[in-house]
């Protein structure tokens, strides 16, 4: 199995019908606000020094919500109280296909604080101002401003 951790990315535009599916939970955790959290992502990791939503693989035997909870615990130190799952969508790389479980987070317990020496940010969606994004946040980021969101 590919190990997402260690595998260099590089978007394609077709997935090829060979490449690993590795599913990944996400979390988008809103605030009150609105402001929505995103991790600059660490050196010594693929896409290192890009913007993301927090988040990462999910284990063997791990539902999606399962693997939420245990990375921003192991990521940010937070324990989730509410987490609406939201949506699904593939990301085809060069050697193997992300199958991002997208999740909203409204409530958790605890201040988010990078355990992985990785930069926080909370953010506006309507004008995001740190950069480089993964290319995939881009999408995500608009289907998750024309949702309609009941208030937190």
């Amino acid at each position: 199995m590919t190990d997402f951790n260690t595998v260099q990315l590089s978007i394609v535009t077709q997935p090829s019908r060979h490449n690993p599916v590795v599913d990944v939970a996400i979390g988008m955790l809103q605030r009150k606000d609105g402001c929505v959290l995103m991790a600059k992502r660490p050196e010594g990791k693929p896409s290192a020094g890009r913007w993301e939503f927090p988040g990462g693989k999910i284990e063997n035997n791990e539902s999606p919500h399962q693997a939420l909870v245990r990375e921003l615990h192991e990521e940010l130190g937070i324990d989730i109280i509410t987490a609406q799952s939201w949506m699904t969508r593939e990301q085809p790389y060069s050697t193997l296909t992300a199958r991002l479980h997208i999740f909203r987070v409204t409530d958790w317990h605890g201040e988010p604080h990078g355990r992985e020496g990785q930069r926080l940010s909370w953010q506006d969606l309507n004008a995001v101002d740190v950069e480089p994004l993964l290319p995939v946040n881009h999408s995500i980021i608009e289907a998750f401003l024309s949702k309609v969101w009941t208030k937190i």
